[in-house]
């Protein structure tokens, strides 16, 4: 089984800019925003007041039980029942115990916990609901999903922040390769909150207006909110039972910086990419798109830049690299894999998405960021890249099933 090609047969998102991959794929090559003004909360204590917040969803349309789960697990139950569907996996045709679970988060239940809290302040230990209790558990994000389809086999929750989508799509890879698993949803969800709003203004990365990757005039970053949710398995499975294929995951490469727990390490992230490229068999020269971190924080896109120089020599520049953060925002634990699953989309639409809002160019970012409008091109493989606080990288690298 180590030698199975690992490939994509569903995806389900739930975004800022849509709630099914459809409408998401739509809105992103069209280069809509969905960074507005924050309205879960008030934000007049704070520095900034913008975020991207998903305000379009009913839970109803997905589960009858939803007042009893967390928004992120909502989130994640609507991105799975999406997944599901559109890999045309018949689960009565797969023993339960066959199919795991991998999700991915930053903040978990972070409003769950903050209702604690405010419980707590104004009303005292006594009040505190114990169902709250249980619902904040971190583990929750995959577990839903277990319980409401009655699968049996791994479930796991991966909290490596930014870069823990992508960590779930290579801990499913492995499980896959080792035959530990016939399916593997690999998953995140994070919802906004306070707690995550309040932190990255205080640490000033947050921007006042919107995000500016690799722009000169670039301010920082701005929170989102959101789940994905791809469907993984043996190509020969997929092909047996004839789902639809999206993307061979090719391989993956982690590395930890050790270097700062908050900036970004240029050796660290060069090492995770050819990390990656070394384990998928494939040669720098043959990437066609690169999916970036893209924070639009002034370091993280000029330290990603300077790596990307660095593996891809003078290519560099002839490489389309897009940062999807411009119209989702950072939306924690599921950035990455919501921008696997447009690298999917990438491969199988021959279209690569822009990145918004650019207007001056920073010499020292000075690579084809694919500005303010979405461009075709055949993409046969694209690189995902996630760097996270602690220096937690990971890259994974999809490749058309065709090539």
């Amino acid at each position: 089984m180590r030698n199975a090609r690992i490939v994509v047969t569903g995806l389900g998102i739930v975004s800022s800019i849509g709630i099914g991959k459809e409408e998401f794929w739509g809105n992103l090559i069209s280069g809509k925003s969905g960074i507005s003004e924050v309205s879960g909360f008030d934000t007049k204590a704070y520095r900034t007041h913008r975020g991207a917040e998903i305000k379009n969803f009913d839970p109803s349309c997905f589960m009858s039980d939803y007042a009893k789960k967390g928004r992120a697990s909502q989130f994640l139950i609507a991105a799975f029942s999406m997944a599901l569907k559109d890999s045309v996996l018949d689960l009565d045709s797969v023993a339960k115990d066959r199919i795991g679970v991998i999700a991915g988060t930053t903040m978990a239940e972070a409003q769950v916990i903050e209702e604690i809290n405010k419980t707590w302040f104004y009303e005292g230990i006594d009040k505190i609901d114990p169902a709250k209790v249980m619902m904040s558990a971190a583990n929750n994000i995959p577990d839903s999903a277990c319980f409401r389809y009655g699968f049996r086999g791994m479930s796991m929750i991966i909290p490596s922040a930014c870069s823990a989508g992508n960590y779930a799509i290579g801990f499913g890879y492995d499980m896959l390769k080792q035959s530990r698993a016939q399916i593997v949803f690999a998953c995140t969800s994070d919802a906004f909150s306070r707690i995550g709003f309040a932190g990255f203004n205080r640490l000033l990365s947050m921007a006042p207006d919107t995000c500016r990757p690799f722009d000169k005039n670039r301010k920082g970053m701005i929170i989102g909110e959101g789940s994905a949710v791809l469907v993984l398995e043996r190509e020969d499975d997929a092909k047996r039972r004839g789902a639809p294929i999206y993307a061979e995951v090719a391989g993956y490469g982690l590395s930890c910086d050790a270097f700062s727990m908050t900036a970004p390490s240029v050796e660290g992230i060069e090492r995770v990419v050819n990390i990656a490229l070394s384990n998928s068999g494939i040669n720098a020269d043959d990437i066609d798109y690169i999916s970036a971190h893209g924070t639009g924080t002034a370091s993280n896109d000029r330290v990603e830049s300077q790596a990307i120089k660095r593996v891809f020599g003078k290519r560099y520049a002839r490489i389309p690299v897009s940062s999807i953060k411009s119209m989702l925002g950072h939306t924690m634990g599921s950035s990455s894999s919501m921008e696997a699953v447009s690298c999917c989309l990438a491969i199988k639409h021959s279209v690569i998405p822009p990145t918004m809002n650019y207007e001056t160019p920073d010499p020292e970012c000075d690579l084809d960021c694919v500005a303010n409008m979405a461009r075709k091109k055949d993409v046969n493989i694209a690189m995902n890249n996630s760097y996270a606080f602690g220096g937690n990288n990971c890259s994974v690298i999809f490749r058309s099933i065709n090539r």
